[in-house]
């Protein structure tokens, strides 16, 4: 679960080009849920999910996850119960490593580290059913270094390694952006079943109304800082697309 209350951030303040990225915000979150956000450039989608992850800290307000107040703690801290995957598919990976070696540090993730990382035939052989499932032959590959992959297979990569240790809370932010059609498809439709699957608490920020429409359990659009609109389950299955482009005319 992650509830914010009266989030308040500001960027440079007390100088000209002082910006408030984040209006007394308050959102609750629920353990399962997934919540597709939404909202032009500047209305403050990527200050939440920063917000949430610790990689910004609010100037005033509270954060709690899973009953505990993190508001001070760093990203490194929160990284317990959250994994991000961010619009740029060559972040999260170590491109010179090989795809079993990305996945064997993203299973020790929240883990002391050791000068090895064990890798042995039962490890390969699960990284490999997992990757099976994307339905893009990388499974007989997984000694390939993951930076000569193309961004669609990178992201997709990244989101099952996302739950190869304890993973809580998954922030998605337009993971879909840089990536052809076919590619976003495959994308989505894993993490979509990721969500599902692992009962994972998700956030998704998207430009794409489709995904919006098609996507996650509650739609939130953002304005200028503030929650403009929190459409929930029953509400959103009722909400048509076209109604959805209507919102921004």
């Amino acid at each position: 679960m992650i509830e914010l209350k009266n989030i308040h951030k500001v960027f440079n303040k007390g100088e000209a080009n002082e910006v408030v990225a984040l209006h007394n915000l308050s959102l609750t979150i629920q353990k399962g849920e997934f919540a597709v956000v939404i909202g032009s450039n500047g209305s403050g989608k990527t200050t939440l999910l920063n917000i949430i992850s610790g990689a910004e800290l609010c100037s005033a307000g509270s954060v709690t996850i899973n009953h505990t107040n993190v508001t001070r703690y760093r990203e490194y801290h929160r990284s317990k119960w959250i994994a991000r995957v961010f619009q740029n598919p060559l972040s999260g990976t170590a491109p010179n490593l090989s795809i079993l070696d990305n996945f064997r540090l993203a299973a020790l993730r929240t883990t002391s580290k050791k000068l090895t990382i064990g890798i042995n035939d039962a490890f390969k052989k699960q990284v490999q059913e997992k990757i099976a499932a994307l339905g893009m032959g990388l499974e007989n590959k997984v000694e390939q270094p993951m930076g000569t992959l193309s961004g669609g297979q990178r992201q997709a990569l990244t989101l099952l390694m996302s739950v190869m240790d304890n993973t809580d809370i998954l922030l998605l932010d337009e993971p879909t952006a840089a990536l052809d059609p076919k590619s976003s498809n495959v994308v989505m439709q894993t993490a979509d079943t990721l969500i599902k699957q692992y009962n994972l608490t998700a956030l998704l920020i998207t430009h794409n109304l489709k995904d919006a429409n098609q996507y996650g359990t509650r739609l939130i659009q953002m304005a200028e800082g503030n929650i403009l609109r929190d459409i929930n389950s029953a509400e959103k299955t009722k909400l048509q697309l076209q109604n959805m482009f209507g919102w921004f005319a």
